[in-house]
């Protein structure tokens, strides 16, 4: 479930491209989908500011992804599928829902609430990663995440913060690393219970390729909870 195009105003490309990449080497079949709202605001990547009088739709935008192979997400149901991941970016905080402004009182797009709670309740997995699992948090009350640590540490998680409102969504936080030992494996969270898999991806500042196997670990984790 894509939310536009580019970090600060949709999804993080590179996390989607690394979901992709991981989702077909593990031989799963995939479908893209995203609202057909306006985006919040439109945001000039190269000077990091929003661009004045400009307005785009965050599903015209996901299609640059998915190179135009995509659907609304209204369209989008658990009969179909075996899982749902939601790539990060400040999308999803900003279109898939209202987190960036409201914080812990956050309102949810509803076609991302329904989807959530349908997967859910049908026993199928939910991946999510950076940012994102600020909408587990929101939806699925006691749903074990990580955006990976709860302080700063000088910079290396500079948005360490989010773990606190994860709590006061009514989530629970399991702080995680990027990169946990020598011989470079990267941890992803997997709540049993509720069948969430999230990593901290651009969450962490580190290099990509840390990045890229932690949502390999998310990826793998999500297609083993689907038995297939």
């Amino acid at each position: 479930v894509l939310s536009g195009c580019g970090v600060y105003d949709g999804t993080e490309i590179h996390e989607a491209s690394a979901i992709l990449v991981h989702l077909s080497r593990g031989g799963a079949e995939v479908q893209m989908y995203a609202p057909d709202v306006p985006q919040m605001h439109v945001i000039d990547h190269s000077k990091g500011q929003p661009a004045e009088a400009e307005s785009r739709n965050v599903l015209v935008e996901s299609a640059r992804i998915a190179r135009g192979k995509i659907a609304s997400l209204a369209k989008l149901t658990t009969a179909d599928h075996d899982a749902v991941i939601f790539p990060g970016g400040f999308g999803a905080a900003k279109n898939l829902s209202t987190f960036a402004v409201d914080g812990k009182d956050c309102k949810v797009n509803r076609e991302v609430e329904r989807v959530l709670k349908d997967f859910h309740k049908a026993g199928k997995p939910i991946g999510l990663c950076c940012i994102s699992p600020v909408l587990a948090a929101k939806v699925l009350s006691g749903a074990e995440v990580t955006v990976g640590h709860e302080e700063e540490e000088g910079g290396k998680w500079p948005y360490a913060g989010t773990a606190g409102a994860i709590k006061e969504l009514g989530g629970k936080h399991c702080v995680k690393e990027a990169l946990f030992s020598l011989t470079a494996s990267y941890e992803a969270h997997v709540d049993t219970k509720n069948k969430v898999v999230t990593t901290p991806a651009f969450m962490c500042e580190t290099e990509l390729h840390n990045i890229f196997d932690g949502i390999g670990a998310m990826v793998k984790n999500v297609l083993k909870l689907t038995g297939k």
